[in-house]
């Protein structure tokens, strides 16, 4: 292999990498950020894309949520690497439970159903034994469903926002760069260009 270890990993530093890795927890977001801002699409078709990603991220479809992204982003006319990009960076098993968690809350607090559920559960084991939809809808993903809606509306548009301007920042940046690196290369005379 071309980067393979010289000495393979023992045993404790396998755990000790599983629990702390060695490049840290924010390099994946670091990544994720420096992948969104480098596309070379418009500063609105990578917020559109990003946008649409949040958006359906919040939704309890996760078996869909990539082709619900593509189908947004593409009557949003945005970036669907972005798209798909929002939605592995802001849905993913590590906040699934946090979202659902909200989605439940807001969902019942919206239907009003705070007060019939006192003292009842759900055996959502059953349910997804039997995956009967019709059985599934009323206690579960209708909930979920409503109260994905306001903190997908809020998410998105506040993402849209934040990445559309990143974005344009980061373009006109490297723009000015390449038109200034370009500049230098015509005022240095043909005589003193270095030989390769």
């Amino acid at each position: 292999m071309l980067f393979r270890r010289r000495k393979p990993a023992g045993f404790k530093e396998k755990m000790r990498e599983l629990l702390w890795p060695r490049k840290g927890f924010l390099r994946p977001i670091r990544y994720l950020t420096m992948r969104v801002l480098r596309l070379s699409a418009s500063p609105h078709a990578v917020a559109a894309g990003v946008a649409a990603g949040v958006f359906v991220s919040w939704t309890p479809f996760i078996g869909v949520h990539f082709v619900m992204a593509f189908v947004i982003t593409y009557f949003l006319s945005g970036s669907m690497v972005a798209a798909a990009l929002g939605c592995a960076a802001f849905g993913n098993p590590l906040t699934y439970p946090f979202i659902w968690g909200i989605t439940w809350e807001i969902g019942h607090l919206l239907l009003s159903r705070k007060d019939q559920l006192a003292g009842q559960t759900v055996d959502l084991a059953a349910l997804f034994h039997k995956l009967n939809f019709t059985e599934l809808w009323k206690p579960v993903l209708e909930p979920m469903l409503v109260g994905a809606i306001p903190p997908a509306i809020v998410t998105s548009v506040a993402l849209y926002a934040l990445t559309f301007y990143t974005v344009r920042g980061f373009q006109t940046r490297r723009h000015i760069r390449l038109m200034e690196r370009a500049r230098l290369r015509l005022a240095v005379p043909a005589g003193n260009m270095p030989s390769i």
